[in-house]
């Protein structure tokens, strides 16, 4: 009897029990998702952003192997005054002797100085523009950037903690050939392994040339540091050599 009595009470008290797990098992979850959610707000946008693609700075100068011509008039180079003459006038001109009694100075105008520069087409010796481009490219220097413009490279094979490696180099068109548009890719060393893809660059002609210095943040840091650059890397352009599109080099990049 005293068995049955302890088993009905069992069966009683047993929903009772549940329900209490049930209500802080809940109350374990909704503290979980909060927690969960003060820490994605706190933490999780700084690691994706420290992930994200880094910031590129790029400069280039454009050289044209054409050559030029620069005309420059003398000091002496003078334009005389035109007056009203009638025609009696004239008659008598033409048949009079020459007049050699010396003109006033003051009578003359000196004519404006000019200078001018003419592009020289067809020039003896000049690359011819017929066959196929090639591109090549070469690196002058590594080194780093002391504001976030390229125009502030400094060339030094290691790089200070807190500054932007960069790169400066030169892509030439050593072919007979004009190139239309191109482009080229960086490979750099930056903590998402990110490969920098340029817009399209402008045409280059038979020895035409463009220098660039291209720097970026989010630097992996260590000694031997890999920077690639590579010309035409999309193959849109045909080219008589293409074992000649890539140039690399290391850099040290210091920092913690």
């Amino acid at each position: 009897m005293t068995y049955l009595m302890s088993f009905f009470s069992d069966i009683k008290t047993r929903p009772t029990v549940i329900n209490s797990l049930a209500i802080v098992g809940f109350i374990t979850l909704i503290t979980l998702g909060i927690s969960l959610a003060v820490y994605s707000s706190r933490y999780v946008p700084n690691a994706i952003g420290s992930l994200g693609a880094a910031a590129v700075s790029l400069s280039q100068i454009f050289t044209s192997a054409e050559p030029t011509l620069t005309v420059v008039p003398t000091d002496s180079t003078t334009l005389l005054p035109f007056g009203d003459m009638s025609s009696t006038t004239d008659m008598q001109s033409a048949s009079a002797p020459a007049d050699t009694t010396p003109k006033n100075p003051a009578a003359r105008t000196a004519g404006e100085k000019t200078s001018t520069t003419y592009q020289i087409g067809g020039a003896t010796g000049a690359t011819p523009t017929s066959g196929l481009p090639d591109l090549t490219v070469s690196i002058n220097a590594v080194g780093y950037l002391t504001t976030a413009s390229a125009d502030s490279f400094i060339a030094s094979s290691t790089v200070p903690a807190g500054s932007r490696p960069a790169v400066n180099f030169t892509i030439k068109n050593i072919g007979a050939g004009i190139t239309g548009a191109w482009r080229f890719s960086a490979s750099i060393p930056t903590q998402s392994a990110y490969i920098y893809q340029s817009q399209s660059q402008q045409s280059l002609g038979a020895g035409d040339s463009i220098e660039y210095t291209l720097g970026f943040d989010q630097s992996n840091k260590g000694t031997d540091q890999m920077i690639s650059i590579t010309a035409n890397f999309d193959h849109t352009v045909g080219e008589s050599n293409t074992n000649n599109n890539s140039a690399a080099t290391k850099i040290t990049v210091l920092g913690s």
